[in-house]
């Protein structure tokens, strides 16, 4: 299933296990910082696949759809950050030339980190989770003081020039990047194995595996969420009739549309139109 999260201003977690918490393909009005203290992971997000290892940051854009990939079951650990662009209202001083969201404007991507600055990394996130649980009166001044540290160093990292920070998986082939762009940019319309396939020069059963292998999606799964996924903006933000929404993301039946957004979603259109979920 696709979820969208509506996030509190502020939350941070650390949790250990081996699966995520949360249904496998999300999104959030929030930016999330993801921090792995040990484990092997993978993340498709966007149209882009990432190995995220232990002592790498994750960055997340708001409403970048993703989905964590642990093919191997291992138990892992994380700390999660998420947090809302008005969180960060005077933040920083008026006269300042940096903006708390530069560290985001390229996109969302990873970043290794070196022991010392693990450490350092590690130090702010066990004084945000001390914070947040202490709930006094001043926390959330320094919460955001430690927000503001937290953004300035990987701001300074991707900048630093030292090493790649971005760093996408090995796993993910051109061609897929090229077939996940397409699919992001073309949902709305006719899109099936066998015109995809012919669109990129390779067979359906190559296409369908690799495709599977990269983003941990089959290729009609991913089709589906990205047209479900704009389905669930245009339900929240305008008041089009149901019907002109299933046409406009790419469904020629309406009783398709709302078979397949029940599936995914876990609600119909009409009820997902009427609450958005609120976790946190």
């Amino acid at each position: 299933m696709i979820r969208f999260y509506r996030s509190a201003p502020f939350y941070i977690s650390r949790e250990s296990k081996s699966h995520s918490s949360i249904p496998s393909v999300h999104y959030h009005d929030a930016y999330e910082i993801l921090y792995l203290i040990s484990g092997d992971l993978y993340y498709f997000i966007g149209n882009q696949s990432y190995q995220v290892v232990s002592g790498s940051l994750l960055l997340i854009r708001m409403n970048d759809m993703h989905k964590l990939i642990n093919p191997n079951g291992s138990t892992f650990e994380r700390v999660t950050l998420l947090f809302k662009e008005e969180y960060l209202c005077g933040l920083l001083a008026e006269e300042s030339s940096f903006h708390p969201l530069t560290p985001f404007q390229s996109g969302s991507g990873t970043i290794r980190l070196r022991g010392p600055e693990q450490g350092f990394i590690e130090e702010i996130f066990e004084k945000m989770i001390a914070e947040q649980a202490n709930g006094l009166s001043e926390s959330s001044l320094y919460l955001k003081i430690l927000l503001a540290e937290l953004l300035i160093f990987i701001h300074r990292k991707i900048n630093s020039g030292c090493q790649q920070h971005y760093l996408s998986s090995n796993r993910f082939h051109q061609h897929i990047s090229q077939v996940v762009h397409y699919i992001n940019h073309h949902y709305d319309q006719r899109l099936t194995l066998d015109d995809i396939s012919r669109r990129f020069y390779m067979s359906p059963s190559h296409l369908s595996r690799t495709f599977k292998e990269s983003t941990g999606f089959t290729l009609i799964e991913y089709v589906n969420n990205v047209r479900v996924k704009q389905a669930c903006y245009f339900l929240k933000e305008s008041k089009l009739p149901v019907s002109e929404i299933a046409e406009r993301v790419g469904f020629e039946n309406l009783t398709h549309f709302g078979r397949t957004f029940k599936s995914v979603v876990g609600l119909s259109a009409l009820k997902f139109r009427k609450s958005c979920e609120v976790v946190i």
